[in-house]
């Protein structure tokens, strides 16, 4: 039997004629950019996610980076971020000018809120919190950790669309949440796609200006902006895809619940959920010291695992010139080095994940 990690063509067949009717009703409208439906997913997901205010944008990466642009962090200032995280999450920093200071992860994967506070100076402007994996971050320190040195709290929830710490749901903590909806995410678009959400009506009202050329009034143009706007087409389909989020985070969350039953490994650590934090579960990543053998002796049986992240930030390459050699973040280059996520997807069957658990199980 053969396990891919990762499959997008379930949902879609699951939901394929409600995909397809949008998507001829967004082709026959005759309007493809800034229209109707992007209006009403912006609404549609403010809502979902409990915010004042939602602007789509092209990708991930351009909510992140333009977030910072609109909020003034630049050349000479710092903002602390989490070392393992993919390197979007840092680029969205230092397209800006500015240095990312990393901290070491805690025990779920996310930024350790009891090391933010020795490396903030008077440098420090922000703060962004990455829901890694899916998972809510600790937010109530590192959220009093931004009141009481007035730094911007931004969050990049790429991956924890529908995750709660408390209650309350990623990307409505801080002053902006950073949204990517890449067609592999938990609300995955059928391309590139992203937005921004916040509460402050003047943050959205500068990313609507910046998306679109920078300007309020076509052919007037208020600042220097880019073309970042989230197409019609993708608007429309992402919102049949809301309006089956909650039950698809469901099937993951059960899923999810039955390899933390069922697998057993004295060689394999297995993710945990901090008490108070929701996941919903973009990727399951166990840590093994064992981790290489275990991906050669899945691809013998045909099972597919994919690595998120083999390389920190700090020792890419495009990096390089911020000096930080081996060694210098310990923990995350151990995660770096031991996680592995295992095959998860919406539509996986029964027999599928039954072939997972035990081919894991079995390694020796």
């Amino acid at each position: 039997m053969k396990i891919m990690p990762n499959r997008m063509d379930r949902t879609f067949e699951r939901y394929q004629k409600e995909f397809e009717e949008k998507a001829l009703q967004v082709l026959r409208s005759g309007w493809y950019v800034l229209g109707n439906e992007v209006r009403s997913f912006e609404q549609e997901f403010a809502q979902y996610v409990g915010a004042a205010h939602c602007v789509g944008l092209a990708s991930g990466l351009d909510a992140l980076w333009i977030a910072f642009r609109v909020l003034g962090i630049g050349a000479g200032d710092e903002v602390i971020v989490q070392g393992n995280t993919y390197i979007a999450s840092v680029m969205g920093i230092t397209i800006n000018g500015a240095t990312p200071v990393f901290v070491e992860p805690d025990e779920y994967n996310n930024i350790d809120a009891s090391k933010i506070e020795e490396k903030i100076t008077d440098k420090t402007r922000a703060i962004l919190v990455v829901h890694l994996y899916g998972q809510a971050s600790n937010m109530a320190p590192i959220a009093a950790l931004t009141r009481k040195y007035n730094l911007r709290l931004v969050e990049d929830c790429a991956q924890s669309h529908g995750a709660c710490f408390q209650r309350k749901m990623t990307g409505t903590f801080g002053d902006v949440g950073c949204f990517s909806f890449y067609p592999s995410k938990n609300l995955g678009a059928f391309g590139d796609a992203g937005a921004i959400v916040t509460d402050d009506p003047k943050i959205a009202q500068d990313v609507r200006v910046f998306r679109n050329y920078g300007s309020e009034k076509r052919y007037y143009n208020k600042v220097v902006g880019a073309n970042s706007r989230l197409d019609e087409l993708q608007a429309g389909l992402l919102r049949v895809r809301l309006a089956h989020l909650d039950e698809l985070t469901k099937e993951r969350i059960r899923l999810c619940g039955t390899y933390t039953e069922e697998l057993k490994n004295p060689a394999i650590e297995l993710p945990r959920v901090r008490e108070g934090a929701t996941s919903v579960w973009h990727q399951y990543v166990i840590r093994s010291p064992k981790r290489d053998r275990l991906i050669e002796y899945l691809n013998e049986r045909e099972i597919g695992t994919i690595i998120h992240y083999p390389i920190p930030p700090h020792l890419s390459e495009a990096y390089a010139y911020l000096g930080m050699g081996r060694g210098t973040l310990p923990i995350t280059e151990r995660y770096a080095n031991e996680v592995l996520s295992i095959p998860l997807y919406n539509g996986m069957t029964e027999e599928e994940q039954q072939y997972v658990i035990e081919s894991i199980n079995q390694f020796i």
